[in-house]
């Protein structure tokens, strides 16, 4: 697993697609991991909080793992990471894209995450900003 794929950067976090998604594909998969990468509805599952910063990227990491697939679009696969973020209290993110989204992809996260969050695009990074409560 690459250890470049996730930063902290103050109260947010940046991390690369690609990296992730490769990483990934080599991991060696439970039973319950394929579930959760292919069950929308098991998308998502947190099993502890994390202590302090640094902890939390890595469990992230680690969770952002058992979530996206090989299996699923790109849209899929970064609305579920953004209801990973909020579950996390992660209140900022950016992804480092391999290619530009489109306008039909990012109205398809819209449409596949359904709460209020800001997606600003600049080339290949994609921002997010959740909305306050």
């Amino acid at each position: 697993m690459p250890s470049t794929s996730i930063m902290e950067k103050n109260d947010s976090i940046s991390f690369n697609y690609s990296s992730l998604l490769s990483a990934s594909c080599k991991k060696k998969w439970r039973f319950v991991d394929a579930i959760y990468g292919v069950l929308p509805i098991f998308g998502v599952v947190t099993r502890k909080s994390a202590h302090n910063k640094l902890e939390a990227v890595e469990y992230f990491k680690e969770l952002a793992l058992q979530i996206i697939s090989t299996q699923v679009s790109d849209e899929m696969n970064i609305a579920r990471l953004l209801v990973l973020a909020e579950q996390q209290n992660i209140k900022n993110f950016t992804i480092q894209l391999p290619y530009s989204l489109s306008e039909h992809q990012i109205s398809l996260i819209y449409l596949e995450y359904r709460k209020s969050v800001t997606l600003h695009q600049d080339n290949d990074s994609l921002y997010v900003r959740f909305s306050p409560c």
